[in-house]
């Protein structure tokens, strides 16, 4: 498989306007052969009360660009993607600065896909690791 990273990025970049994504300012930067990256800021905006990340946004950030990932490398044309499970285990806090959540396969099914992110500070410190299950559901039924 052949990406255009750029077109792709560009892509799933611009279909995030009006959406959850956009409100979290979360920015699809980089993809693979088998991978797709996102970055979000942290801010108050993405804070629990205490001051730190809310694991609320990270799993929001996981479900994210794990879809997106599933869009990109499946044919959308004749499918819908949706997240049908997603479980995450936090494991460090940040107060600020971004995170980066890097979607992999572990199964590539035609049906379902089950990627795992993970979410990691700009030093590559694991934050939070978070496996999620998608589904293809077929445009025709």
């Amino acid at each position: 498989m052949t990406l255009d990273k750029a077109k792709i990025l560009e892509q799933c970049n611009a279909i995030c306007k009006d959406t959850l994504m956009e409100t979290l300012r979360i920015e699809y930067i980089d993809i693979g052969e088998d991978y797709l990256t996102a970055k979000m800021p942290v801010t108050s905006r993405v804070h629990q009360p205490d001051g730190v990340l809310h694991g609320g946004a990270m799993v929001a950030l996981a479900e994210s660009v794990g879809s997106a990932a599933s869009y990109v490398f499946l044919n959308t044309d004749d499918f819908y993607i949706r997240g049908i499970e997603i479980a995450a285990n936090h494991v460090k806090s940040i107060k600020e600065g971004e995170v980066f959540a890097k979607a992999s396969f572990l199964h590539k099914g035609r049906t379902t896909q089950l990627w795992s992110i993970r979410i990691t500070d700009k030093e590559d410190r694991l934050i939070s690791i978070v496996k999620l299950t998608t589904i293809a559901i077929s445009k025709t039924k």
